[in-house]
């Protein structure tokens, strides 16, 4: 549509919400056009502005174990997660913030207690805190606009991106896969990691089929 049409249709939509009654089809489709539109411009100012995407992956399937282990440690993705953005700043010479999507107190303070454990307990995470700020901010992801560009990001990664392993088979959406995946690939960190004393190239997007067990990762 037309960029004046689509803005007086979804005004309709939005008043027609508020007053319960059922919105036209082109209303909705105006609707639908205005959010792909608003999408892509997120992703537009993520690139202009130097953006670096990192997410971690795991199966819908997984099933927390009733252990200590799971209670009281970070799970592994999110050790790849930290891995990542850790060899980000590191390269740029910069120190990283924490911004955490607040959700529930009780469950927040629970993973804050994880992140100390990891930033305070471990070889690895007392390292890695020379450059990560080992305490994380919350805030109302409704009123905090990156945190809301990283959740458009996290829906499209959900939905549109696969790597190329045999267990990363859940069904994607082929209109967010064509639509956003290119951003997403250009959008990710890339760049060298080390462990054990080999160099590799890392990137953003990391997947763990098992974020509970020792098994490898799957890049």
């Amino acid at each position: 549509m037309p960029d004046e049409e689509r803005r007086k249709h979804c005004r309709r939509f939005l008043v027609k919400g508020l007053e319960k009654k059922k919105p036209a089809r082109d209303e909705f489709t105006a609707y639908g056009q205005a959010c792909l539109e608003m999408a892509a411009g997120v992703f537009e100012l993520l690139r202009d502005h130097g953006a670096k995407l990192f997410a971690a992956a795991i199966p819908r399937s997984v099933v927390r174990p009733n252990s200590y282990e799971a209670e009281e440690y970070l799970r592994k993705d999110q050790v790849f997660l930290f891995e990542r953005f850790f060899y980000h700043l590191e390269h740029e010479q910069e120190h990283g913030l924490i911004v955490m999507d607040q959700v529930d107190t009780a469950n927040d303070r629970r993973f804050v207690r994880r992140l100390e454990a990891y930033f305070r307990r471990t070889h690895t995470g007392r390292y890695r805190s020379s450059w990560i700020v080992p305490t994380p901010l919350f805030v109302a992801s409704d009123m905090t606009y990156p945190v809301q560009a990283a959740d458009i990001a996290i829906y499209c990664v959900n939905w549109g991106f696969r790597l190329p392993s045999r267990d990363m088979t859940a069904p994607a959406r082929r209109e967010i896969a064509e639509t956003f995946g290119p951003w997403l690939s250009q959008l990710q960190f890339q760049g060298q990691g080390y462990r054990d004393g080999e160099v590799y190239d890392s990137y953003g997007i990391v997947y763990v089929s098992d974020p509970y067990t020792a098994k490898g990762e799957e890049k």
